[in-house]
């Protein structure tokens, strides 16, 4: 078995899973507001995991529930099933997906599956939804979630970067530069307080599941970004996180500004920091690329780039000169095409 399959065979995970309220009941939510799509219809729930999420499908009227799960979880589904009296419509496959026949199946209503890992992509189970999509999904069929995006916006780590500056009054900056050396190396999942976001988070991928190939998603992100801070601050680290939407409307989001969940926000480090003013314009560039000798992670690669140089938003609201130029001239022409009071 896949060693990917096998971590996911501890229940300690399933709990920290079960116990994010947050998202366990961004999907009742969503499943249970479209009841009328679930009624009598065929649901495949992808990586069932503890069978939550096909139990939710059940009580809401599916007629039949393929909850495919590849670990050993697959047997506690069946059990839960029981449990809850849904046995007769939750139909357990204890197998990857790709490992089932495409005509051994019917054609299914609706993909329910919580494929979301860190930074989005993590774990690259997004294949898997992808490859049921276009094997066992009908032509005009629902995925629950609907449509993924990926932010990304400047911020300050005061507990990465203060630290070292006094330890019981010790000073240590120089082991501290040492530290965030390291930590720039690779990403760090913690949680950011909203008050060290420094600017808007900038769209870096917007992913709609129903229409994207598999292609598409081995390389997101890539073009030039600039975000205006809205505060004087420090910048020392890009903050990544992600919203996926559902049929209904409704959204999870773990954003900073939002409830945390067991994702957090995944920090690229800067290795020192860079002060920074309100209204000024950081400019950057953000790939994450599929790694081809592992294809269930992804690199990322964070480049700073020189803002005057940089294609900027219009209107923008930064202070360099050629902006405050456009914004005044668009600001004009809406005020000249206002109709007159009478």
């Amino acid at each position: 078995m896949d060693q990917y399959f096998q971590s996911y065979e501890e229940l300690d995970i399933h709990q920290l899973m079960l116990s994010d309220k947050t998202r366990v009941s961004a999907y009742k939510t969503a499943i249970f507001n479209s009841k009328e799509k679930f009624w009598d219809k065929i649901v495949m729930d992808i990586g069932a995991g503890s069978g939550i999420l096909s139990i939710f499908c059940a009580q809401v009227g599916a007629k039949k529930v393929y909850a495919v799960e590849a670990s050993i979880l697959a047997d506690s589904i069946e059990q839960v099933s029981i449990e809850n009296n849904m046995q007769d419509k939750v139909k357990v496959i204890h197998s990857k997906v790709e490992d089932i026949r495409s005509d051994s199946l019917e054609k299914v209503d609706i993909i329910v599956s919580e494929w979301m890992g860190f930074y989005l992509v993590h774990e690259g189970m997004l294949n898997s939804v992808l490859f049921a999509r276009d094997n066992f999904l009908h032509e005009d069929g629902l995925l629950f979630p609907s449509i993924a995006k990926l932010y990304a916006s400047p911020c300050q780590l005061p507990s990465m970067y203060d630290f070292w500056n006094n330890v019981c009054g010790v000073s240590m900056r120089c082991i501290g530069k040492k530290y965030r050396k390291t930590k720039s190396l690779k990403p760090e999942i913690l949680l950011v307080n909203q008050d060290d976001i420094l600017a808007k988070g900038k769209l870096l991928a917007w992913l709609d599941l129903k229409c994207i190939s598999l292609e598409e998603i081995d390389l997101l992100g890539g073009q030039e970004y600039v975000s205006v801070c809205e505060k004087d601050g420090k910048f020392q680290g890009m903050c990544i996180w992600f919203a996926v939407e559902f049929p209904d409307g409704s959204e999870l989001s773990t954003g900073p500004y939002d409830k945390a969940t067991h994702w957090e926000q995944t920090i690229v480090v800067l290795p020192k920091d860079i002060e920074v003013t309100r209204d000024e314009p950081v400019a950057f560039k953000f790939e994450l690329k599929r790694d081809v000798s592992y294809p269930r992670r992804y690199n990322m690669e964070l480049s700073l780039l020189d803002a005057e140089e940089v294609e900027h938003d219009v209107p923008c609201g930064c202070y360099l000169t050629k902006c405050i130029v456009t914004k005044k001239y668009i600001n004009d022409l809406d005020e000249n095409e206002s109709p007159a009071e009478c």
